[in-house]
């Protein structure tokens, strides 16, 4: 559907995980990148059980990882010695750089309670010149909450309504959930080169045109907007700085340079990557036919 309002909608491609769906709007024949934004999955709602999250170790380059939760909760252990059960309110920002290894599991002591599953994973590729920055990770709980009009947004990374997140961002990033009461609204800046929002349950309206649920509607730039809803919803507002060079993917890695992702392939096939630390005997082998990969 395009609008004055959206220029553009994606619809997500679902991946039935077993556990759980999930649904990728980024990258997409459609369109490959929101600002920073070069991957963006929605999963869940679901109550896991068996094992649960299960994603064995398996490497990244040139790009950081941001995990959102809405329900439930996800160990993350990495190559640098990082471990953090993420839960909701909790941002997980894991800066590959020049190349990390992860692995995300359901904490075994919970699955039991056949716990939820809820959330967000969105890669955010990295600008010209800091690529291949040193690798790192952190976990932020402390963000900036902005209450007002029946809406409740929470601030994971940039500046927004005056508020801004203490999260690391490498370019200018926009990336927060808003959560509507009933009759609630609030208003979506327009200072990011682009943004993007993706309702994920409820309903919810951006000046009167309604948003479906696990699409991604692209903004007008530059327009003052206004997001409402009826009856309550969730809606993840994300974008940013444009990158004026193109990104290429394959898998896990995110380059500017098609050579240096080639050497990511041959790197993890001959196992030269780090090992994760208290997660050392699996691995996920680099697939054939990603499905993750760069569109002409």
């Amino acid at each position: 559907m395009i609008t004055p309002i959206f220029t553009q909608t994606i619809t997500p491609v679902t991946h039935d995980l077993g556990a759980f769906e999930v649904r990728r709007v980024l990258p997409s024949r459609a369109r490959s990148m929101v600002g920073p934004f070069i991957f963006v999955d929605q999963f869940g709602p679901a109550n896991l059980t068996g094992d649960g999250m299960n994603v064995r170790p398996h490497p990244h380059i040139n790009l950081a990882t941001v995990t959102w939760l809405f329900d439930g909760a996800i160990d993350h252990r990495d190559s640098l010695g990082s471990f953090a059960t993420i839960r909701p309110g909790q941002v997980n920002l894991m800066t590959a750089g020049r190349g990390i290894v992860h692995s995300e599991r359901s904490p075994k002591a919970e699955l039991a309670t056949n716990p939820g599953m809820f959330g967000m994973q969105t890669w955010l590729a990295l600008p010209d010149g800091r690529e291949e920055i040193d690798p790192a990770f952190e976990a932020v709980t402390d963000l900036p909450v902005v209450a007002d009009n029946g809406a409740k947004a929470w601030v994971i990374m940039g500046e927004l309504w005056g508020a801004r997140a203490p999260t690391t961002t490498h370019a200018a990033t926009i990336y927060a959930e808003i959560v509507l009461e009933p009759g609630g609204s609030i208003p979506l800046d327009a200072d990011a080169d682009e943004r993007a929002v993706m309702l994920v349950s409820g309903d919810a309206s951006v000046d009167g045109v309604a948003l479906e649920r696990y699409q991604l509607a692209v903004l007008a730039p530059g327009a003052a907007m206004r997001l409402a809803s009826d009856n309550g919803g969730r809606v993840m507002l994300l974008g940013g700085e444009a990158f004026a060079t193109k990104r290429h993917v394959f898998w896990n890695f995110v380059s500017s340079d098609r050579e240096r992702i080639n050497q990511a392939k041959d790197d993890w096939r001959a196992g030269r990557f780090p090992k994760v630390s208290g997660d050392e005997d699996e691995f996920i082998p680099l697939p054939e036919k990603p499905n993750t990969v760069s569109y002409p």
